[in-house]
């Protein structure tokens, strides 16, 4: 991870683009999102020095980071002892006392599921952190939710990190005037151990049709989407990209493709209309096509057919209304600060602040602001919830 933590955890600012990039495009890696989001919080102009004061507490603790040295480690004990170690700390603050714990959130550049073990078996992944009951009362902003209530998602980090609104803008202006010869395209890697996995059918349907471009992401083959150039210059020369789920719901080249004005194609609810309630419109088909497949077993659907049937009119909506989500879905570099737009780091931000004024409206109606607070709600991750996409 070392060399990624250059400029300020964006990482070493990327050179000779070819002409496919712009300024500020850096090597980043998705999993510092920890880091980018601390060293813009530490910029943030309404901090407080009087925490008493403050309307939110935010919580500094590098959560995916820490679990990741000890993913593989069988000892549980190990994998539990940081999280454990924290909440003691944080339970014990002033200002864990005044809202216990409703008013903090952290960050974590992992999964949700990273965080909730359900058993001590040393098999089982990951930690039990979100289960313990202090953590409950706390919420996390990860690039991948879960079901409970007290997860949200916001956005994998991107490659763009610019630093002007005018830079954006510019941006916008490049990937609007794009000549797109490709109608669909792929990257990623099969994923053979996942028998029910649409992904095999998004690369045996994009291998053999003329009109889809596949960047094959397997290591073995050297994983081409590992080079943000080569993966922006055929994601600018395509009409939509394929996001199927992968190992979980989510996948950074949702980001990608909306920031090369790449309309995603959805197959799945969970891979972004029940995760990215603050950052991506409400309406799915807005900036997106969903093709839910229930079980890919049964599932007979021509992606090339389904996509050809969409009228140009159509198309066109839908990459302007792409485009336009570009600001929010992008970090600044932690060096600056847009004057226009809201990036990613600001919307979550004040959609966390309305989250904590909401529960503060409860405490002064006299009802329990934790009815709900960190409930599971597996509905929202069904096809029957989006049916109305279709």
């Amino acid at each position: 991870m070392c060399p990624y933590l250059a400029n300020l955890g964006i990482g070493p600012e990327l050179e000779n683009s070819q002409g496919v990039l712009s300024k500020n495009w850096f090597s980043t890696n998705p999993f510092l999102l920890e880091v980018i989001f601390h060293n813009k919080m530490k910029k943030y102009e309404c901090l407080t020095n009087d925490s008493s004061l403050a309307s939110a507490i935010f919580v500094p603790f590098y959560a995916g980071l820490d679990i990741s040295q000890y993913l593989w480690n069988p000892n549980i004990s190990v994998r539990d002892s940081s999280g454990q170690d924290l909440l003691k700390w944080l339970t014990e603050r002033p200002e864990w006392k005044r809202m216990w714990g409703r008013d903090h959130f952290f960050i974590a550049g992992r999964i949700s599921w990273d965080f909730r073990r359900k058993t001590d078996e040393s098999s089982d992944w990951g930690t039990k952190f979100r289960f313990l009951p202090e953590s409950k009362n706390m919420t996390m902003l990860s690039v991948e939710a879960s079901s409970w209530n007290n997860d949200y998602a916001i956005p994998y980090p991107t490659n763009f990190h610019p630093s002007t609104d005018g830079e954006v803008l510019e941006w916008q202006s490049n990937v609007r005037s794009q000549n797109r010869r490709y109608l669909f395209t792929f990257a990623g890697s099969p994923r053979p151990d996942l028998n029910e996995s649409i992904r095999g059918v998004a690369i045996e349907q994009c291998r053999g049709s003329k009109a889809c471009k596949f960047i094959d992401c397997d290591v073995t083959n050297g994983n081409k989407c590992d080079n943000p150039i080569s993966v922006m210059r055929v994601f600018k020369s395509s009409v939509y990209c394929l996001q199927p789920p992968g190992d979980s719901y989510t996948r950074r080249s949702i980001f990608d493709s909306i920031l090369a004005g790449c309309i995603p194609v959805f197959f799945h609810p969970g891979t972004a209309y029940a995760q990215y309630l603050w950052h991506l419109p409400k309406n799915g088909t807005k900036y997106s096509v969903y093709i839910p497949v229930r079980d890919m077993k049964v599932w007979k659907g021509n992606v090339e057919e389904i996509l050809l049937g969409i009228s140009k009119e159509k198309e066109l909506a839908l990459r302007e209304e792409v485009i336009g989500l570009i600001p929010r879905i992008v970090y600044a570099n932690p060096r600056s600060k847009f004057e226009i737009f809201g990036d990613a780091f600001d919307v979550a931000v004040d959609a966390f602040l309305e989250r904590v004024e909401n529960i503060r409206s409860l405490i002064r109606e006299g009802k329990d602001p934790s009815v709900g607070f960190a409930d599971g709600d597996d509905y929202k991750y069904t096809f029957s919830e989006w049916e109305k996409f279709e």
